[in-house]
């Protein structure tokens, strides 16, 4: 059971539920295996409370952002308009990439919606909980502790991610060829990566390059290194990368950009094992693992005369297609929390959120740039958010809120726009009529039962001294 000192969460959720008006708090751990090991829930009393709703708290942990959202409450009747909805907050607790609870919060539509003003103030007031949590003693309690994720590890949960994972399963230990093909940003050389730390080789060198980022009369020179007095300048002999990548892995990127004439010498070396630098008749035995990736129509350069055909098959004998991020909406989830969680810990800054709107912007972005470009956005979201842990709509890019939207404390809720109304137009109403209820209610359509109610529910204040006719 975990230890947290009793009295001074209570005194934390009171605090929570008097700075957010909420009439229930509940904090809620769990273990790794998502059992309940610890809950304490703090009510203001006045009215019956329904059931917390466990689907809210299963979405929070899933996605590992805050809900804010309206759900029916089972302690009323139906029929009254809004009084069979509650708004809720939901925080989960995150901890080393992993929803260890919830923080979860209600009150009656009617009383007001709760606003990303509501929400902020309840992530400030939530931060004593996050640090206890933080405690040794307290990982060992919730079974948190295990290794911590290395830097290359990719995350989701769509089919193609699945695919992907276990075809990386089969060819981490083999020596075979893999070619991988995707659209800028997709992580290729992550993927690689992966292949490499995961495999036989892991305690090898890793040696990229990108074929496109070096100018041509150098490549050679690179890929294969040269020997002393090979050429001018050559003063001495220097290994080449596919060298160094003797005994661990070495990855090509944009393997399409290479020049015809040392695809010829690529050729060689995946079909003999062996390099010849230049300047020097001598082969040398390289015993290293081959992965490369284009960008590109692999096939349509090969029309094009671009690439050569039989290449082609020596390094396309394991294929690994990467999908576009927009193909695979469901890791996106995965993707921003990750990234968040990595950014923030280089930051060293507390674990920031997004706003449920800023949020609902970021999944229905096309994502042009892929991993990269959310890489980009949630370090550019870090930087304009400052201090605060809650990431707005605001500080989202202009390609990816077009319309500039801004987040307001004003609730779009329509059971409280409903309540407001009303409120507003029966004040006005009564002071209209000297706070006369029977004529009011007469004059507005309503019987003298309906408008007393009215006045009951919205706690209007209608004093004698005006007149009032019961």
């Amino acid at each position: 059971m975990l230890s947290l000192n009793h009295f001074f969460l209570v005194g934390l959720l009171d605090l929570i539920m008097e700075g957010t008006s909420s009439a229930r708090v509940v904090v809620l751990l769990i273990d790794e295996k998502n059992q309940v090991v610890f809950q304490e829930m703090r009510e203001n009393g006045h009215s019956k409370k329904g059931s917390i709703s466990q689907d809210v708290i299963d979405k929070a942990l899933d996605v590992k952002q805050p809900i804010i959202t309206t759900h029916p409450d089972d302690s009323v009747r139906r029929g009254g308009f809004g009084k069979n909805q509650r708004s809720i907050i939901c925080l989960p607790l995150i901890i080393e990439e992993r929803s260890v609870g919830v923080l979860y919060l209600d009150r009656k539509v009617i009383s007001g919606a709760f606003t990303h003003n509501d929400l902020e103030l309840l992530m400030s007031l939530s931060k004593p909980i996050s640090r206890i949590l933080k405690n040794k003693e307290e990982f060992k309690n919730l079974g948190l502790e295990k290794a911590r994720t290395p830097e290359y590890f990719v995350r989701g949960k769509s089919e193609a991610f699945k695919r992907i994972q276990t075809l990386i399963s089969r060819v981490k230990d083999s020596d075979v060829p893999v070619f991988i093909c995707g659209e800028s940003g997709t992580g290729k050389e992550l993927v690689a990566r992966i292949i490499h730390s995961c495999g036989e080789r892991k305690n090898g060198e890793f040696v990229a390059v990108n074929c496109g980022a070096i100018p041509e009369h150098l490549l050679e020179s690179e890929l294969f290194g040269y020997v002393r007095g090979a050429f001018t300048g050559a003063v001495k002999s220097k290994p080449g990368i596919i060298e160094e990548a003797n005994g661990g892995t070495f990855f090509m990127d944009e393997i399409c950009d290479l020049p015809l004439i040392l695809q010829a010498k690529l050729l060689r070396f995946l079909q003999e094992k062996e390099i010849r630098r230049i300047g020097e008749n001598r082969p040398l035995s390289v015993n290293g693992r081959f992965i490369s990736a284009t960008n590109k129509n692999i096939e349509r350069e090969i029309e094009f005369g671009n690439f050569r055909e039989d290449l082609y098959y020596r390094i396309k004998i394991i294929t690994i297609e990467l999908p576009p991020l927009r193909e695979r909406k469901e890791d996106l989830h995965f993707l921003l929390n990750h990234f968040l969680e990595k950014y923030c810990l280089g930051m060293k800054r507390e674990r920031a959120f997004f706003s449920p709107c800023a949020l609902d912007l970021l999944i229905n972005y096309s994502w042009p740039g892929n991993v990269r470009e959310l890489q980009n956005e949630i370090q550019r979201c870090l930087v304009l958010a400052g201090d605060n842990s809650l990431i707005r709509e605001e500080h989202l890019s202009p390609k990816i809120n077009p319309q500039a939207v801004r987040s307001s404390d004003y609730s779009y809720d329509f059971f409280r726009a409903r309540a407001e109304f009303e409120k507003r137009f029966l004040h006005q109403a009564l002071a209209r009529w000297n706070f006369n209820r029977s004529r009011t209610a007469d004059e507005v359509g309503l019987s003298r039962q309906g408008l007393f109610k009215l006045i009951k529910k919205h706690e209007i204040n209608v004093s004698k001294k005006y007149g009032d006719v019961p």
